[in-house]
Parts: C-alpha cells; sequence; structure tokens
C-alpha cells in the first residue's frame, strides 16, 4: 500500500509543478520568417485544392487556415521560444512522459491577411491537465495559446494541445486488436459514406458552375452555390503525394504503413491508403485503382491499390 501511496503522492507533486507554468509565456516576440506571401498561398491552395477566387488577383486574401503557417520557423525553429517552455518539457521528460502527438488544434480569425504583411506573435502556456490515462499511455495534456498579430494588429488566436506521455507497456501488445476508428458521419457526408456502402465512390459537382470538389462541403468552394448533385469517381487515379506513417502506434494500425494523397482521374484529390506494394515502393506518380478494403463486420473504406502496372513507375 505504502508504494502506492508514494507513487499518487509523486503524481500530485509533479501535478502542482507543472500546473505552476500556466500562464508563463512559451514564447515571446517571435516573427513569421516571411512576410505573407502570394506564392505560398498559391502553394497552399494547390495542395488543399481550393479554387476560392478571393485568394488570388490583386485583391488576394490568404486562406484563413494558413494561420499557423505564418508563424511556423522551419527546421531550424525559433529563437523566441521561452526558458519556461523547455523547463515544462524537461519536467515531463524526467518524470518518463517522453513522447509527445499533438492532438488537436483551434484557431479564431479576427482580421484577414494579405500579402505583404508582416507578421509577430507571442505564445503561453495555458493550461496543463491533471495526469491522464489514454490508449497511447498515460500523460498530460499541454495547451498553448498563440497570439497572431499582422503590423502589429490582432489577426488570429492559434490553440496547440499536445500529450506528453508514457508510451503503454508492452503487455498491451498482447490484447485484443482494437477496432479501427469509425468515420464521422454527419448530415454534410452522409451521401459519401452511403455511397462507399454501395461500392461507389462519389464526387460532389456545383448545380451551378459545375466544379466538382472534394472532400464534401456544404457549398461550391469556387462560388458558393448551396446546391449540388454528384457523380461517380471512375477509380482510376494516380498518387500525388504522400506520406509513411511510422508513429505513434495508433490502436488498430500496423506501422509503417503509406498515406497518400490521390489524384483522381475527375481532378480532385482524397486523402487514402496506398496498397499493394510495400510502403517503401510507393512513388509519387504511380498509377493506382479504386478498392474497398474491410476492416470489420461494420467497417468498409475506400483505398487505393498499386497494380502491377504501376510497380516501378512514377517519379521519385
Amino acid at each position: 500500500m505504502s508504494g502506492e501511496g508514494d507513487g499518487a503522492d509523486r503524481t500530485s507533486v509533479l501535478s502542482r509543478r507543472l500546473k505552476a507554468y500556466e500562464g508563463r509565456p512559451a514564447a515571446v516576440a517571435g516573427a513569421g520568417r516571411d512576410p505573407v506571401n502570394a506564392p505560398m498561398i498559391r502553394h497552399w491552395c494547390e495542395a488543399m485544392g481550393d479554387a476560392n477566387p478571393a485568394y488570388e488577383g490583386p485583391d488576394a486574401v490568404a486562406p484563413p487556415t494558413m494561420l499557423q503557417a505564418w508563424t511556423m520557423g522551419g527546421l531550424s525553429g525559433h529563437t523566441g521560444r521561452t526558458q519556461a517552455y523547455d523547463e515544462l518539457l524537461g519536467l515531463l521528460d524526467e518524470a518518463g512522459y517522453t513522447s509527445v502527438v499533438a492532438t488537436d488544434c483551434e484557431q479564431e480569425y479576427l482580421r484577414p491577411l494579405r500579402p505583404g504583411d508582416e507578421i509577430t506573435f507571442d505564445a503561453v502556456i495555458e493550461s496543463v491537465s491533471e495526469p491522464k490515462t489514454t490508449k497511447l499511455g498515460r500523460g498530460y495534456f499541454v495547451t498553448t495559446r498563440m497570439d497572431v498579430r499582422a503590423g502589429g494588429e490582432q489577426a488570429g488566436t492559434h490553440r496547440l494541445r499536445i500529450l506528453k506521455y508514457a508510451p503503454a507497456g508492452r503487455q498491451k501488445q498482447q490484447e485484443p486488436k482494437a477496432r479501427r476508428p469509425r468515420p464521422v458521419i454527419n448530415r454534410d457526408n452522409a451521401g459519401f459514406w452511403e455511397g462507399v456502402g454501395r461500392h461507389e465512390l462519389l464526387i460532389q459537382r456545383c448545380g451551378d458552375c459545375g466544379t466538382l470538389r472534394f472532400p464534401w462541403l456544404p457549398g461550391c468552394n469556387a462560388c458558393g452555390c448551396l446546391e449540388w448533385d454528384t457523380v461517380e469517381a471512375s477509380g482510376e487515379g494516380t498518387v500525388y503525394s504522400y506520406v509513411v506513417m511510422h508513429h505513434p502506434p495508433f490502436p488498430a494500425f500496423d506501422p509503417p504503413y503509406a498515406v497518400g494523397l490521390i489524384e483522381l482521374a475527375e481532378g480532385v484529390r482524397m486523402v487514402s491508403n496506398v496498397v499493394g506494394v510495400p510502403y517503401d515502393k510507393v512513388r509519387i506518380g504511380m498509377p493506382v485503382r479504386l478498392e474497398f478494403q474491410r476492416y470489420d463486420d461494420e467497417l468498409e473504406l475506400p483505398v487505393f491499390r498499386v497494380g502491377e502496372a504501376g510497380v516501378g513507375s512514377g517519379g521519385g
């Protein structure tokens, strides 16, 4: 019993020490490495398949969701990160919470950003949770709030939440394999999942301008029209881009595996698993073909298979 009590006491002491960092700065007088600029906006829109005319031309604004992009320091990082934030992470490392995964973010937009805007920001350690037990392991959620300014004027707020955790023990590997997460189905995408149930990959088509869009949205991102119908994808596509997932090892997934951004023959792009070849053989430009893969009695998902003709093709 004394061992259990000692462990609880240590956890309580650590929690109090972590809580003392709430409200302390995480970054001070940070500055974006580049002003808001048209090339980055163009690359973002091309990657996202966003053809909104508001993001191009002489009166262009940046997509609001790029808010964090203007603050990122690249591989070299930022010099403005504070000692307090490093100390907080160091305390967690020393206590055995050595792994980290970003869990979610929230953004608030106060004014549009335009090419030429000089970006500055400050960040604060907003909260540190009580210890939590997750499927990844036991750990603490740390939330930072970044206030982003353009030309000294508040432009938006970005909250990032990470989990610093101690990986679950190896005995967990002996438990029955977890089910894959269920897709979130709502009134905006229910028609897509009904199509998947019929082995159809449905793409939305604007009822006004005819623009195809994916993923499904309530309105057209080209003209704003709320009317739409669907077309069925042929199933042909190519690997536009991809990543290989190594970590963290979420339950029900067996890393490493390839996740591709697939450009369909119809011109839209979607994210899905690339199957049919080892993860390290996937290449940009590989031709792929849609198929539906069953994971359990309830879940079937669209994936893209590389055929024999695709092996050895594509760029580096």
